[in-house]
């Protein structure tokens, strides 16, 4: 699945380039598509846990259709179009591709749960944590945002846009790890603001370059978005999922479930 030297149509450099404008694009588009939410409910500013949770759902969905806005602004501009897009029912080799990434990233958000706990590691929340603090209405809606909107949003960008354009420089593993150091340096803003050390964000970056990873190498296998976006909607519903229930059912440490996920998540780059 590596892209032959001789297809290779641009320098890494460039390309690399290119990628960082494109993320960066996203990130900026979101602050524009957002604005209606602070217009619904202006506590979002301060107090995001304190504002109506129509306000706080739809600044979600919003911030995600800003990823799409970029990949769409790309894809015009370079006459593209959505013919680009690798959207198709998965084939039974698909579906595999699927299960190993939702299995794949699963058994990568235990084993480095675990290896924050037993070596004591910081780790730095997520800015997300701050819209849902312990309202457990709001984590079902996260749910429904992460399947609908979230992974589609995320991996059309990061995927579909960013590692397939880098595939004009680099060999399909090589851009997977582009793009994922990409994912996690969009990231930084999210972590570094709650974080209480370097060391603390540094360890939550890493967290979200190895989940990116998985997610591009089933893309790269399989040319089709709708594996990463399967396999990505799933993963992040189980985190919401085990939030819910570690709140629903008072189990023991479920105050800080929040900063559990917080660390293994990387859910969303507000």
């Amino acid at each position: 699945m590596e892209t032959p030297p001789q297809q290779r149509t641009d320098g890494p450099l460039r390309s690399t380039l290119v990628a960082i404008g494109l993320a960066s694009l996203g990130i900026l588009a979101s602050q524009f598509t957002t604005l209606p939410a602070f217009l619904l409910d202006p506590a979002l500013l301060e107090s995001p846990a304190n504002a109506s949770i129509e306000a706080r759902t739809v600044f979600m969905i919003l911030n995600f259709l800003g990823f799409v806005l970029a990949g769409g602004l790309y894809l015009a501009a370079t006459d593209r179009g959505w013919s680009y897009v690798d959207l198709r029912l998965p084939t039974k080799r698909g579906w595999l591709y699927v299960a190993g990434g939702i299995g794949g990233s699963l058994l990568y958000y235990f084993a480095v749960g675990l290896l924050v706990q037993v070596l004591s590691l910081p780790a730095a929340e997520s800015q997300v944590l701050e819209f849902i603090d312990d309202d457990q209405t709001m984590i079902l809606i996260m749910i429904l945002i992460v399947v609908f909107f979230n992974a589609p949003a995320e991996e059309f960008l990061f995927r579909n846009i960013v590692q397939k354009r880098l595939y004009a420089a680099f060999t399909r593993l090589q851009a997977v790890g582009v793009a994922s150091a990409i994912f996690a340096l969009v990231h930084f803003p999210v972590y570094v603001v709650l974080a209480e050390s370097v060391l603390a964000t540094l360890v939550s970056l890493s967290i979200v370059f190895g989940g990116s990873v998985i997610f591009g190498y089933v893309y790269a296998r399989t040319d089709n978005l709708i594996v990463p976006i399967a396999a990505h909607a799933a993963f992040n519903a189980f985190q919401f999922g085990v939030l819910y229930l570690a709140l629903e059912f008072d189990v023991e440490g479920a105050e800080t479930a929040p900063s559990l996920l917080g660390a293994v998540a990387g859910i969303v780059p507000l």
